[in-house]
């Protein structure tokens, strides 16, 4: 396949080492912001737009920062091929130009949620639907340490650490709202406080705090950049039980009894979305399970 990569930082060189797992055969080419820009084994340099255009993709990732995604994602309908977005889909929910747009030219679009691909959560996912328990309350907790996300990347010099780049927990740490909005649909409303007040020293947003309403529960959401042991898990309390899911260790247990466990790694996630994505541009689907108009409303929780 031909596939064009819009931002060629760390989330894009996951996704290139997925594609490339998958294919080994794929022509990849990368466009670059500035004209000395490294280059990069089995990447060939574009340096605009318009040179972009004298080829054809079979589809392009857009995985620069969140600030440029509505401009780049205008810019990318007139190569009419499909869009893999990576998440959020914004930093702006004043996005109804290009949505109405991509449903006018019928194009494929699917918005990065590689947690949706994670075997714990699948599993209570699964559970969920199929046992029709009563939740009294959900609890979800994500915190980690920006200053250790990039590696050899002073973290205030990162899109991240600023709020006019699109960086802030609401965006970064989107998953979260991503994965509660799969399996429990659109809350009915959304309370949340944001602040950036902690020892980082950053304009973007770095705690958050939620409660999303639904008819007959409430979902608590923490979110921040600077916890220094990374945190990442969901508790569902059960009018019989209390489940927790701890995501980094991908396990599901009950009052210290294990329920499920996966060798699976967090980051085997990308590999697995993307086999997800191929089969959707081979098979010439016009849909997936996270299109625009799904990331838009995921986003409006959060923002």
């Amino acid at each position: 396949m031909n596939i064009l990569i819009v931002g060629l930082g760390s989330i894009a060189a996951k996704h290139i080492n997925a594609i490339r797992q998958i294919d080994k055969n794929a022509c990849i080419y990368a466009l670059r912001s500035l004209s000395n820009a490294a280059e990069k084994d089995g990447i060939t340099n574009l340096y605009s737009f318009d040179e972009a255009k004298t080829f054809r993709y079979d589809f392009a990732v857009i995985s620069n920062p969140t600030s440029e995604h509505k401009k780049t994602i205008d810019r990318l309908l007139a190569f009419d091929c499909p869009l893999f977005i990576e998440k959020p889909v914004g930093n702006t929910i004043e996005m109804q130009d290009t949505v109405l747009e991509i449903k006018r030219l019928n194009l494929l679009t699917y918005v990065a949620c590689n947690l949706r691909f994670l075997d714990s959560l699948l599993f209570v996912k699964n559970e969920i639907s199929n046992n029709k328990r009563r939740i009294n309350e959900i609890n979800v907790y994500c915190g980690s340490y920006l200053p250790e996300w990039r590696p050899g990347l002073d973290f205030h010099t990162s899109y991240s650490a600023h709020k006019n780049l699109g960086g802030g927990v609401q965006f970064d740490l989107n998953h979260e709202f991503d994965y509660i909005y799969w399996m429990f649909g659109k809350p009915k409303n959304c309370k949340k406080t944001l602040r950036c007040v902690s020892s980082l020293h950053i304009d973007a947003f770095d705690y958050g705090n939620y409660c999303l309403e639904y008819d007959d529960f409430c979902v608590g959401i923490t979110l921040n950049y600077y916890r220094r042991d990374y945190k990442r898990n969901m508790e569902i309390l059960f009018e019989d039980g209390t489940w927790l899911i701890d995501l980094k260790q991908n396990t599901v247990e009950s009052s210290g009894v294990e329920l499920y466990r996966s060798s699976q790694q967090i980051s085997d996630t990308y590999p697995e979305q993307m086999k997800y994505f191929y089969q959707l541009v081979q098979s010439g689907a016009k849909s997936s399970f996270n299109t625009i108009d799904d990331a838009v409303e995921v986003l409006k929780i959060g923002i």
